[in-house]
């Protein structure tokens, strides 16, 4: 999948940006990027040295191949920074789909569009994102930061993980947030896009890392994507069939009538349970139906988060 190009068919995409359009400098207090220049971390450019300036920034380097006096220029290091955690197990690429388009997305494919409108929304505001990928391994880590490139860097991590299937285990969750936690050492808002699929005997240590990536005083906002038709509402047809763990390769017969009711109370438990816990430890809990429009979702979730006020 492109994610790109799918992202702009997207009459929401176009919403985003309109709403990206109206953020003024300084009306998200502490959250948005000064277009003006300065003396950080990221670099921007090279000009000419003017008689008087400050020599600390002068490129000495470049001095010594050119004979000519320049200063490096920097952006003004970015306020905002979000780091998106995307769960690639092999949970999350359920229901099977042919082609990953708008339309016609499984829990990954909804996943990378949400994360690329979200990075597309920061970009505008020139803000820093980063980005990190696991499933029964750390798979991918991208510090936070705000340049074409870096953005470009993971728009092609995005394309690939929508279109590989990874290897079927079971994914530890809570493990390799605990390394992510550790990896991201500045205050930052982090999205968690996941659809929570943990045995029981793993869900105390799940929050404890929930709550590690809290540390720093981070901003959490979980996504969790689940598929209603199917995931919710246990809507197959009444014959015998067989239903197996993508992760675990378990599996178990039965008659689709005979399940349904206990299974959906089940599963409104479990929801439920959820967003108690996350409300316990101040984490905002978005569930995320992948059979809603896209456009619905993340407008809805950008509305109330204010743009990340």
């Amino acid at each position: 999948m492109d994610v790109q190009k799918e992202l702009n068919k997207t009459s929401g995409f176009k919403n985003l940006q309109l709403l990206a359009s109206q953020v003024v400098e300084g009306y998200i207090s502490g959250m948005h990027k000064s277009p003006f220049h300065g003396f950080s971390a990221e670099f921007a450019e090279h000009k000419n040295y003017n008689a008087g300036e400050s020599t600390r920034h002068i490129d000495w380097k470049l001095y010594a191949k050119t004979d000519k006096l320049y200063t490096k220029r920097y952006d003004e290091e970015t306020n905002l920074r979000c780091h998106l955690i995307i769960d690639n197990s092999p949970s999350m690429h359920y229901p099977i789909t042919k082609k990953q388009e708008i339309g016609s997305l499984n829990k990954i494919g909804f996943t990378a569009l949400a994360a690329a409108s979200v990075m597309n929304l920061l970009k505008k505001q020139r803000d820093a994102v980063g980005l990190s990928v696991y499933s029964n391994n750390y798979d991918y880590y991208a510090p936070e930061k705000g340049s074409e490139r870096h953005h470009n860097m993971l728009l092609d991590q995005l394309n690939k993980i929508s279109s590989e299937q990874p290897v079927g285990q079971t994914t530890d969750t809570y493990k390799y947030l605990h390394e992510i936690a550790e990896n991201i050492k500045r205050r930052s808002l982090i999205i968690l896009f996941t659809d929570m699929f943990q045995s029981d005997r793993h869900e105390d240590e799940l929050f404890e890392a929930l709550r590690h990536l809290k540390y720093n005083k981070h901003d959490v906002v979980l996504f969790h994507t689940y598929d209603s038709a199917t995931e919710v509402n246990f809507n197959f047809s009444n014959k015998p069939t067989r239903y197996t763990d993508v992760e675990t390769g378990e599996f178990i017969n039965l008659y689709a009538d005979n399940v349904r009711k206990d299974y959906q109370q089940a599963v409104k438990e479990y929801f439920e349970k959820l967003r108690v816990r996350c409300g316990q430890n101040r984490i905002k809990y978005m569930p995320v139906d992948i059979q809603q429009s896209f456009d619905v979702v993340m407008t809805t979730f950008l509305l109330e988060r204010q743009l990340f006020k």
